[in-house]
C-alpha cells in the first residue's frame, strides 16, 4: 500500500497537464516592431494563434527587430547632424565667396538633400488613390498603375508594373513643379494628356551639378467615366457624372496642393484651325518643328509647352527673356524663344519652325498680352517667380519729355510687330518685282543662265545709275533755283 501511494504521487507530479495555457505574449512589443508592415504583423499573430507555444519566440524576434530599428534610427540621426554641420561649414565658407558661386553652392546643397532614395520611392506606403491600366508615353510607353502615396510633402506620384508589381518610376510630390492637362491633338476620340514636370525638369532650367532629376511623366486618359479608379482604401469609383479626366484632376489638386492642374484657356489662345478629326471642336495647339522633331506648341496661362515627345519643353513666363519671329514666308514662320533663368546666367535660344501663318494673329496677341516680346521686362517676370517687388508700381506721370517720346516710340513699335514688318517688306519686294517685270525678257533668257557674280554686277550697275539720276535731278533743281 505504501509503495503504491508513493508511485501514484510520482506519476501525478510528472504527468503533463492537458490544455495548459501558453505564456502570455507582449502584444506591445510585436506591434512596435512591425508597425510599418501591417500585413507581416497580422501573419505573426495568425502564427501565434495556431501555435501558441511559439509566442515567446515571436516576441524575442520582435524585440531583436526593435533593437535593430533603434540602431538604424540612431545612425540616421548622426548622419543628419553631420550633414547639418557640413552645411553650416559650407555656409560660413560661402560668405567669403562671390555671389554667383555662393548661389550655386546653396542650390546644389538644397537639391542633394532633397533627392529621394529608391527605398522611399518603392516603400509599401498608404495610398491616396490608384488607377489601373493607365497608358504612359513618358518616360516609358506601356500600361501601368498610377499611384499617389501619402499626401503632403512626403508622398510620391509613381507608376507600378501591373505584372511584377514593382514600382517603375516616380516623382516626390514636393518636387512636382508643373501639372498640365492638355487635349491630345488629331485623335478621333477625345483624350487628355497629363504632363507632370518636376523641378529642374522642364528642359529649360539648368540642372545643378551632381544632381539627378526625376523623369517627366506623361500619361493619357480617355474621355468618359472613370475606369479602374480606386480610392486609397481600395474602394472602386463607379458611376456618377464625373469623367475620369475630371476625377484625376481633382485628386491631383487635393493631393499635391502647392501646384495645381493647368488646362488650356480659350481666353489665352485658340488655334485658327479647328480639330481636324473632331469637327467643330476648338484646337488649343499649333504644329511646329524643333529641328527634325515634330510636335505641338500649347500657349497656356502659365507658359508655353512643346510636346509630347521626350523630353517635353516648358517655358514658364519667369524664364522667358524674349520672343521673336524669323524666317517669315508666305505660309509659315519660325518662333524663337530666348530664355534666361537667372540674370547672371547666359541666354538660351529655342527655335520652332514651320508654324502656320494662320495662327500668327493668335500667337502674337498671346505674346503681347503677357509682354513676352520685350526683353527689358524679363527681370520683372523673374521677380514674380520669387514674389519680390510685389507692391512696387511704375510711375507713368513723373517723367521727362524724352521719356514720353521713348514711350511713344515703344507704342508704335508695339503696333507693328516684327512679323508684320517682315510681311510688309516681303509684300513691297513682290510689288517691286512685278513693276520691274518685262515680258520680253523671257525670250532672251530662254536656254541661258547667269551666274550670281553677274547678277551682283548688274545690281551694282543699276545702283550706280540710280545714284547718277539722283545727282542729275538735284543738279537740275539747283540750276532752276539760280
Amino acid at each position: 500500500m505504501a509503495f503504491a501511494a508513493i508511485n501514484s504521487s510520482k506519476n501525478s507530479s510528472t504527468r503533463p497537464v492537458v490544455g495548459q495555457a501558453a505564456p502570455a505574449v507582449n502584444r506591445a512589443v510585436i506591434d512596435s516592431a512591425f508597425a510599418a508592415d501591417s500585413s507581416l504583423r497580422k501573419r505573426v499573430y495568425d502564427a501565434i494563434s495556431v501555435s501558441p507555444q511559439h509566442g515567446a519566440l515571436f516576441q524575442d524576434i520582435a524585440q531583436y527587430t526593435s533593437g535593430l530599428q533603434a540602431q538604424l534610427q540612431q545612425q540616421h540621426q548622426q548622419q543628419q547632424q553631420q550633414r547639418q554641420y557640413q552645411t553650416a561649414q559650407s555656409a560660413a565658407t560661402s560668405e567669403k565667396q562671390p555671389a554667383i558661386k555662393k548661389r550655386k553652392l546653396e542650390t546644389d546643397q538644397s537639391t542633394s538633400t532633397s533627392l529621394p532614395s529608391v527605398q522611399d520611392l518603392k516603400a509599401d506606403s498608404p495610398l491616396q488613390f490608384f488607377v489601373q491600366d493607365v497608358s504612359f508615353a513618358v518616360p516609358q510607353r506601356k500600361k501601368l498603375t498610377l499611384e499617389m502615396t501619402a499626401a503632403g510633402g512626403h508622398g510620391y506620384l509613381r507608376a507600378r508594373n501591373q505584372t511584377s508589381k514593382g514600382v517603375e518610376f516616380g516623382i516626390p510630390i514636393k518636387d512636382i513643379q508643373h501639372i498640365l492637362c492638355l487635349p491630345v491633338p488629331e485623335k478621333a476620340q477625345r483624350q487628355s494628356n497629363f504632363c507632370i514636370i518636376p523641378r529642374y525638369g522642364d528642359g529649360v532650367t539648368p540642372v545643378p551639378d551632381n544632381s539627378s532629376i526625376p523623369d517627366q511623366m506623361v500619361w493619357t486618359i480617355p474621355d468618359g467615366p472613370a475606369k479602374a479608379a480606386y480610392t486609397g482604401n481600395g474602394q472602386r469609383v463607379e458611376g456618377g457624372d464625373e469623367s475620369g479626366e475630371s476625377l484625376l484632376r481633382r485628386w491631383l489638386n487635393d493631393g499635391i496642393g502647392h501646384a495645381k492642374v493647368i488646362r488650356p484657356d480659350e481666353r489665352e489662345f485658340v488655334s485658327a484651325t479647328p480639330e481636324a478629326h473632331r469637327k467643330g471642336e476648338k484646337a488649343y495647339h499649333v504644329k511646329a518643328h524643333r529641328g527634325s522633331k515634330d510636335g505641338y506648341l500649347f500657349f497656356l496661362p502659365t507658359g508655353i509647352l512643346f510636346g509630347f515627345k521626350k523630353p517635353l519643353l516648358f517655358f514658364s513666363f519667369e524664364n522667358i527673356e524674349s520672343v521673336s519671329y524669323t524666317s517669315v514666308l508666305q505660309r509659315t514662320f519660325n518662333l524663337n524663344i530666348t530664355t534666361r533663368v537667372d540674370a547672371n546666367e547666359d541666354t538660351q535660344e529655342f527655335e520652332f519652325s514651320m508654324i502656320d501663318q494662320a495662327d500668327y494673329a493668335g500667337i502674337d496677341a498671346y505674346i503681347k498680352a503677357h509682354e513676352l516680346q520685350d526683353a527689358s521686362l524679363a527681370e520683372a517676370r523673374r521677380a514674380k517667380k520669387y514674389n519680390v517687388n510685389a507692391g512696387k508700381g511704375t510711375d507713368k506721370t513723373n517723367g521727362t519729355d524724352a521719356a514720353s517720346a521713348a514711350g511713344g516710340v515703344a507704342a508704335e513699335e508695339e503696333e507693328e510687330s516684327e512679323l508684320q514688318k517682315a510681311q510688309r517688306e516681303l509684300e513691297d519686294q513682290e510689288d517691286e518685282e512685278e513693276e520691274d517685270y518685262d515680258p520680253g525678257s523671257d525670250g532672251e533668257s530662254d536656254g541661258s543662265g547667269t551666274s550670281s557674280e553677274e547678277d551682283e554686277d548688274d545690281e551694282d550697275q543699276e545702283g550706280d545709275e540710280d545714284g547718277d539720276l539722283v545727282k542729275e535731278e538735284l543738279g537740275s533743281e539747283a540750276e532752276e533755283d539760280l
